[in-house]
């Protein structure tokens, strides 16, 4: 009971970190876009970096603080925390987002791929 207790509230406070747009979405799909438009460079895996950092624990999280990860000066200059918002927006148009960052990927112009996928990588935790 006590552990059924403690994930339940775990789940409670990682929803209440997801805006309800995000949370609407589907995470069985957004595995899927994670899967073809993510996993070549990101990681789901605690501690598993690759060309990109991982995405475990990303929401919340402030932006170039993966201590073993080699980020671009521009991407530590963003300074900011990734919300679901400013993943959004990151995903959306990374070049416009961080300019000089080393993403180099386009961008994913699919609205709800990007809602879903950002449901799905907030609950990696």
């Amino acid at each position: 009971m006590k552990r059924l207790m403690i994930i339940l509230m775990t789940a409670s406070i990682s929803m209440s970190l997801i805006p309800q747009a995000y949370a609407g979405g589907d995470t069985a799909n957004g595995k899927k876009v994670y899967e073809e438009e993510c996993s070549d460079c990101h990681s789901v895996t605690a501690g598993k970096n690759k060309k990109g950092p991982s995405f475990f624990g990303v929401v919340g999280r402030k932006s170039a603080t993966i201590a073993d990860f080699n980020y671009s000066d521009a991407m530590r200059a963003k300074n900011i925390a990734w919300s679901p918002e400013a993943i959004n927006d990151y995903i959306k148009a990374p070049k416009k987002s961080v300019p000089g960052g080393k993403m180099k990927y386009d961008g994913l112009d699919d609205e709800k791929s990007r809602t879903d996928v950002i449901a799905y990588i907030a609950t990696l935790h």
